[in-house]
């Protein structure tokens, strides 16, 4: 058992929030365990020995809320500092980030070890604090001030190898670009808006729509688009073929819930039959999708390995000369402290690479703003460390969905209904708004892109509907009227493709 003393304001605080709240061991893999607050401690009883840390949705002022870990820690009898634990681990990343970029290196970085020489003073301060509450109240400055050094350290590292990247001769010939496809808008503005700025349309494939009953497919929706993008000359990233969510999963599969070759030769043949009727006109196939962390049907570990082979391995085979992809949802995993039947992220991504499966890259869901596992709130040094986990596998990286919302509250003008007010999920330096949603995707879009190894970054709607991830999340309202991250978006393509014009995008003025 671990405890932590929470203070807020100097005194010890009697209810906080867990939601999202997760307890982790070695290797940041989150762990089983129950989390209580009483009496201004909260206690994690966790079921697995040894060290462990804490992760827990915090407000550190101006920087914002968001999602932050503990270092590990060792069981002892007295409580640990929660606010000291916070910023110990910011500052422990910051350290171990400056060496893996080399940011020493940069006279133009000299402003930024200052400030961390600094930040680091006043958490000595916190530590040699005889009153907790006093510990508390310096390790919280402390901590707000690392998680702005440390976004500032994210966006310079950013900033240096994007110039690399744009300065390449190849930059400005790659396909870096692209938005999720809504397959039920039919009107001009949303395929004129969609065409300013995809460099590649993302067209899902959802099973229970393709084919809606055993044995009978229906391809006229997915056609309809799968047409338009050859017509646009826009490549197609398509899928998932391979997911358990609920959205993408025809009800009468459940039937084989505990029948795992039934279920395993109807993924075969639903695969075989899709990817037969797009062969020449899918450029990156979406092939197997999170089912690590939705594992619906209770499969063990190696019947999830095995569908993820068989499936990578049939796409090979049928497609030669495009390119196959499996996508990690949730990527911090805290899904796997709830859910034992599942398999961390990157251990999953790990394994896949280790087992010899038949692919070419990972693709990565970021989402963020809504209070539910994988959506909760990042800063973006956290961002920033988690893609360079990938550099290991050798694998090249699609960002297949982006998303933040651009509103927190149902908007009374709305006429299509709206959503209910998104809270509790974090917040990025303030609430979400048109504005805010614009400057985290340009500060995304700049750490995506700089990354070497990441070959292009997908935003997750193109318009606002009634049925997405992130509520307003899209980059033009519900009516196509493009919002700031639209303009956002636009601006960022003409920067890295130079000349003030993307690749096959025509400009306009709004």
């Amino acid at each position: 058992m671990i405890q932590f003393e929470v203070y807020h304001d100097g005194k010890l605080v009697n209810d906080m929030d867990l939601s999202g709240a997760y307890v982790f061991g070695q290797d940041a893999i989150p762990i089983r365990a129950d989390i209580s607050v009483s009496n201004g401690l909260v206690t994690c009883s966790k079921r697995t020995a040894g060290p462990a840390g804490l992760s827990v949705l915090w407000d550190v002022g101006k920087a914002g809320v968001f999602m932050l870990p503990t270092v590990r820690l060792l069981e002892r009898k007295a409580p640990y500092n929660l606010m000291v634990e916070l910023a110990r681990a910011q500052l422990f990343k910051i350290i171990q980030k400056r060496e893996d970029w080399g940011l020493f290196d940069f006279a133009d970085a000299d402003e930024m070890n200052a400030s961390f020489d600094e930040i680091r003073g006043k958490f000595v301060g916190a530590l040699y604090a005889s009153d907790p509450s006093e510990a508390a109240r310096i390790g919280e400055q402390s901590l707000s001030d690392a998680i702005t050094l440390g976004e500032k350290m994210a966006l310079f590292h950013a900033d240096i190898f994007l110039k690399r990247r744009k300065a390449a001769s190849q930059t400005a010939d790659r396909t870096s670009f692209g938005t999720a496809v809504d397959l039920s808008a039919t009107n001009k503005p949303y395929n004129t808006r969609l065409q300013e700025v995809a460099d590649f349309f993302c067209i899902p494939l959802a099973w229970k729509n393709i084919e809606p009953k055993e044995q009978v497919y229906d391809f006229k929706q997915t056609d309809k688009w799968i047409d338009f993008a050859a017509r646009a000359k826009r490549p197609v990233h398509g899928g998932p073929l391979l997911s358990f969510g609920n959205l993408h999963l025809p009800e009468r599969l459940y039937i084989w819930e505990h029948d795992y070759e039934a279920l395993r030769d109807l993924i075969y043949e639903y695969i075989q039959n899709v990817v037969t009727h797009y062969q020449d006109k899918v450029q990156v196939w979406n092939v197997v999708s999170g089912i690590h962390g939705n594992n619906t049907f209770n499969l063990s570990f190696d019947q999830l390995m095995e569908l993820t082979r068989m499936s990578c391995l049939l796409v090979k085979k049928l497609a030669p000369n495009s390119k196959v992809m499996i996508e990690l949802v949730m990527p911090w995993g805290e899904y796997y402290a709830r859910n034992q039947r599942s398999i961390p992220p990157l251990m999953y991504a790990d394994m896949a690479v280790q087992s010899g499966v038949k692919f070419d890259s990972f693709g990565v869901q970021i989402l963020m703003g809504v209070p539910r596992d994988g959506h909760y709130v990042r800063d973006l040094l956290q961002i920033s460390s988690l893609l360079d986990e990938f550099v290991a596998f050798g694998k090249s990286v699609h960002v297949s969905a982006c998303q933040v919302p651009s509103n927190t509250v149902k908007d009374p003008n709305d006429a299509w209904g709206g959503h209910a007010p998104i809270t509790g999920a974090g917040k990025w330096h303030a609430p979400w708004s048109p504005r805010l949603q614009a400057e985290w995707l340009q500060a995304f879009y700049r750490i995506g892109i700089s990354k070497p190894f990441v070959e292009s970054v997908c935003w997750g709607d193109l318009a606002d509907r009634t049925e997405q991830s992130i509520p307003y999340g899209g980059l033009c309202s519900h009516a196509m009227e493009p919002k700031l991250a639209f303009r956002e978006l636009r601006n960022f393509k003409a920067f890295i493709y130079g000349n003030g014009a993307s690749k096959g995008n025509s400009r306009r003025s709004d």
